[in-house]
């Protein structure tokens, strides 16, 4: 959906009366938990700073065609909290997307989880410093090594120190109860993990399951089955880095291990229909086909999967 769209229908949307955003023709019914895609991008951006090409030329001349870093947003409207996924370069944009759906002079910002220590899954912590928000006690969800690192390594730990962030340690496989009907469970996943470890997440409430892997290695590298974790969930939204061997041509593919699209494609081509339409594709590089909606690539996937969009909703 485009983006200058969406943002007029969030101006038109009360929010202090529940009067929630429409996706796809499903109103989402006042007190229900949902999802919010804040962001769809891989860690730079769309378009990539330094990028010139034809593919990012397009964005730079057409502000609307932007898209943020890959983040995910929980608002609960009965307890009055929202939750971030991941904490991106881009969150100043992201938290105010964020705002129209769940102002902050109604909603406490609960939480920030956390997947691992690339750029675009964590550097948006320094708007919480005192040079910017000035946070109390934001309460930051990590793992164990990504919690070492921010709690070692400046500037982050000045964050700690001066108690802008509160570093609440997860560990694999672990129940996070953030209310009695939303939980949160980690899940450590094969990654590069240069500085910390890396996982994805299952949000999940008692009627609806969504599973979140927005970083990971082949899949066949990871010792769990990916088709089993879709048939066992609601919604996945999964790593698109990119979409095949041919996107970088002069770049070694092996030095950056991702589930091709056109892979993950083959992979899933054994689930039946109601299974194909649960994948949500997400974390698209600036150079990723799926970033342009006219593209063979995008109508190719659109055929069976889904194409993740900033605005798109999930109910709960």
């Amino acid at each position: 959906m485009n983006r200058v769209i969406i943002l007029f229908i969030l101006s038109l949307v009360a929010c202090q009366n529940e009067k929630l955003p429409e996706h796809e023709a499903e109103v989402l019914t006042p007190g229900t938990p949902y999802l919010v895609v804040l962001g769809t991008a891989q860690d730079a951006g769309y378009p990539q700073a330094g990028c010139y090409k034809e593919h990012c030329m397009r964005a730079w001349n057409d502000p609307s065609l932007k898209r943020n870093a890959t983040c995910l947003a929980l608002i609960d409207p009965k307890s009055k909290k929202k939750w971030l996924f991941e904490a991106t370069p881009d969150i100043k944009e992201q938290l105010f997307m964020l705002e129209q759906y769940a102002p902050d002079s109604v909603y406490e910002l609960a939480g920030v989880f956390l997947t691992h220590g690339h750029i675009g899954h964590y550097t948006g912590l320094m708007h919480f410093g005192r040079e910017a928000m000035n946070t109390k006690r934001i309460n930051v969800y990590a793992m164990p090594g990504m919690c070492a690192y921010l709690g070692a390594n400046g500037p982050w730990d000045q964050l700690v120190k001066l108690e802008n962030i509160v570093l609440q340690h997860m560990t694999d496989d672990s129940e996070i109860e953030l209310i009695p009907a939303i939980k949160v469970i980690p899940f450590e996943v094969s990654h590069r993990d240069e500085y910390t470890e890396t996982v994805g997440y299952q949000i999940s409430t008692n009627d609806i399951k969504v599973i979140f892997i927005p970083d990971i290695d082949k899949w066949s590298k990871w010792p769990h089955s990916i088709t089993r974790i879709i048939k066992e969930n609601d919604y996945t939204f999964l790593d698109a880095t990119f979409f095949d061997q041919a996107e970088l041509p002069g770049r070694d593919m092996s030095e950056i291990p991702r589930p091709f699209v056109a892979e993950s494609m083959d992979l899933f081509s054994e689930l039946g229909k109601a299974d194909k339409s649960k994948i949500h594709f997400i974390h698209f590089n600036h150079s990723n086909p799926l970033l342009d909606i006219d593209s063979d690539a995008y109508k190719i996937v659109e055929q069976e999967f889904k194409v993740s969009d900033e605005g798109m909703i999930i109910k709960l």
